[in-house]
C-alpha cells in the first residue's frame, strides 16, 4: 500500500474515533476538518469523485474498525462455483457481514441469495487483509473471510446480483471481479478443498 493511502487511512480513523468521544465543539470541528482533508487527499490521488469517497470512506460513526466479508468457496470435481454478476465479471459467493449474523451463517445467507443453493459451512480457509491481495486499494479496513462449503440443496434461480452460476477449473477462470476475489485466492480455496489438514491462513 502507497504511503499516502496509509496516511489518509491513518488521518480518518483517528477523526472518527475522536469524534466519537470528543465533547468540545471547536474539537468536534477540528476532527470533521481532518476527515475531509483524508478524503480530499484520496480524491486527488484516485478517479473518484469527491462526493463517493466521503460516501464511502467518511460516513460511518462510532469506533472505527475494519468491515468484515465473506466469500464461499464450493468445490466440485475440482472446480470452484463462481457467479455472474450483472456488470459481466465473475465472484465467489459472498458479500458483506450483515449486523445479527455470524461469519457462518452471513456465508449461508449470501449463498443462498446469490445461487439459489443451500449449503453448509464446514470451515474457514483463510482470514485476509484485503487491501493486501485485491485491487483497487479501499480507503478502509476489510478481513476477508474465505470459508469452505458442501452444497445440500436448492438449484439456481436468477436474482437482483447474479445471473447464472458455473463451476471453473483454475485453468478455465473467467473475467473476476478483482475487488472481491483474484486467482490467487481462487487457488488457494482450491487447494484447501483439497487438503483434509489445511491450515486455516490468517493475517
Amino acid at each position: 500500500m502507497e504511503k499516502w493511502l496509509k496516511l489518509a487511512m491513518e488521518i480518518q480513523s483517528l477523526a472518527q474515533n475522536g469524534l466519537e468521544y470528543v465533547n468540545n465543539v471547536y474539537d468536534k470541528e477540528r476532527y470533521e476538518r481532518l476527515r475531509d482533508i483524508s478524503a480530499e487527499m484520496i480524491n486527488m490521488k484516485t478517479d473518484i469523485s469527491l462526493d463517493k469517497v466521503k460516501d464511502l470512506f467518511c460516513s460511518e460513526t462510532g469506533y472505527q474498525t475494519p468491515k468484515l466479508d465473506t466469500r464461499a468457496a464450493i468445490i466440485k470435481d475440482n472446480k470452484i462455483l463462481l457467479v455472474h454478476e450483472n456488470n459481466g465479471t465473475w465472484s465467489l459467493p459472498g458479500g458483506w457481514v450483515d449486523v445479527l449474523e455470524s461469519v457462518r451463517s452471513n456465508t449461508i445467507k449470501e449463498v443462498k441469495e446469490e445461487t439459489g443453493l443451500d449449503v453448509i459451512a464446514n470451515r474457514i480457509i483463510a482470514i485476509q487483509d484485503r487491501n493486501k491481495h485485491n485491487k483497487p486499494i479501499y480507503g478502509y479496513g476489510v478481513c476477508k473471510i474465505f470459508v469452505l462449503c458442501d452444497v445440500v440443496g436448492g438449484k439456481f434461480e436468477e436474482n437482483i446480483e447474479t445471473t447464472e452460476i458455473k463451476y471453473f477449473s483454475i485453468d478455465e477462470l473467467p473475467l473476476l471481479a478483482e475487488e472481491k476475489n483474484n486467482k490467487e485466492q481462487i487457488e488457494m480455496c482450491i487447494r484447501a478443498a483439497r487438503d483434509e489438514n489445511w491450515k486455516v491462513e490468517f493475517e
